[in-house]
């Protein structure tokens, strides 16, 4: 009962907003919903100051909703598909994350920025936004105005990928296939890759971009856990060389992001009851709840996001976001067209018949 009375305010002012931004993403569906809710919550934010009552519920929509949004979604997928997308994304991965870190550094070194902001803005841009920010700052000690900066900067170029990418795709001329590649790889927060896929599907009907999206981003979202761990290393071998002791509250179960494993269970469940002969369609439903789930989330990051506080505080950091982003984004394409995708994306060529037929809406 306790817990009802701490996060339901919070809820239903998010669903408060989940609900006409789900039918406005209905009437126009070359914006989409998610979009309508991370502008609806951030307009309500700038006269909605006194968050005391609904602030657990708002930072309780953001992640786990947004997580059991993510999981509901594996009801939609077959697994084969998570092995076929995830391992042709992989280099594509490897190369946009590298591109950040390296980007991050350098900025690091002529901007004379504090490490700890430039370390959480490196892997916050490479990886999955603030997820990688969270799990990232107690192993190298950050303070809560870093903490707080580097989110903030992060979720910027969130809120600008989740609303020039879909156009961006089609002004390029990427297929279904090459978005949902795109997006898993050059957007760095899975809120914003889950807005710019489902604005993509709006605008292509049918495309189903969203699925694959969310599996290259649940790829890529596994590089927490080494880049965490050779953090913990280095901030370790650091203190013992200054003879220090090591405190550090680094722990693999806060790190690992256990979502993902349910989110693979659904597919198992959905890969072995299509074998059985169920129809695909019977999951639909659960894929219908995911994207209002994913509304729900995108009008409690808008809420949690002050533009003008953000604009004000400092120039570096959000010069060193706009960077990786930038950078990631080039990489990616740059990426897609060394790899061929994007010669297979100029014929247009349609979803593999696997996906066809188990993603079709």
């Amino acid at each position: 009962m306790t817990k009802i009375k701490q996060l339901g305010p919070g809820l239903l002012l998010c669903l408060a907003l989940a609900v006409p931004c789900w039918m406005l993403g209905k009437a126009f569906p070359i914006v989409g919903g998610p979009v309508f809710a991370i502008l609806a919550g951030m307009v309500v934010t700038m006269f909605y100051r006194s968050k005391a009552r609904t602030q657990a519920g708002i930072a309780y929509t953001s992640k786990k909703i947004l997580q059991y949004a993510v999981i509901l979604l594996g009801f939609g997928l077959n697994l084969s598909e998570i092995a076929k997308v995830g391992a042709v994304s992989l280099p594509i991965i490897v190369s946009t994350i590298s591109t950040s870190l390296i980007v991050s550094f350098v900025l690091y070194k002529l901007l004379n920025m504090p490490a700890n902001i430039s370390t959480l803005i490196g892997v916050g841009s490479s990886i999955c936004g603030g997820s990688a920010i969270a799990a990232t700052a107690p192993v190298i000690r950050a303070g809560d105005e870093e903490i707080a900066q580097s989110i903030s900067v992060i979720f910027l170029f969130n809120i600008l990928a989740a609303l020039i990418f879909p156009t961006l795709g089609g002004v390029l001329g990427l297929s279904n296939e090459g978005f949902g590649l795109f997006a898993g790889t050059a957007v760095n927060d899975t809120s914003s890759v889950t807005a710019a896929a489902s604005a993509w599907d709006g605008m292509h009907p049918g495309a189903n971009t969203l699925d694959q999206a969310t599996i290259v981003k649940l790829t890529r979202t596994l590089a927490i856990i080494p880049i965490t761990l050779v953090l913990a290393v280095w901030r370790t071998a650091k203190i013992k060389r200054a003879g220090g002791t090591q405190e550090s509250s680094f722990s693999l179960k806060k790190v690992f992001p256990f979502f993902i494993l349910f989110f693979v269970l659904a597919s198992v469940i959905t890969t072995a009851a299509t074998s059985a002969g169920v129809a695909a369609s019977a999951f639909q439903p659960f894929k219908e709840l995911s994207k209002f789930f994913i509304i729900m989330a995108m009008g409690a990051i808008g809420l949690n996001t002050d533009l003008v506080k953000l604009i004000r505080t400092g120039g570096k950091p959000i010069f060193m976001g706009l960077c990786c982003w930038l950078a990631i984004a080039a990489v990616s394409l740059g990426m897609q067209h060394a790899l061929g995708i994007w010669y297979f994306q100029r014929l247009h060529r349609p979803l593999s018949p696997v996906a066809t037929e188990n993603f079709s809406p």
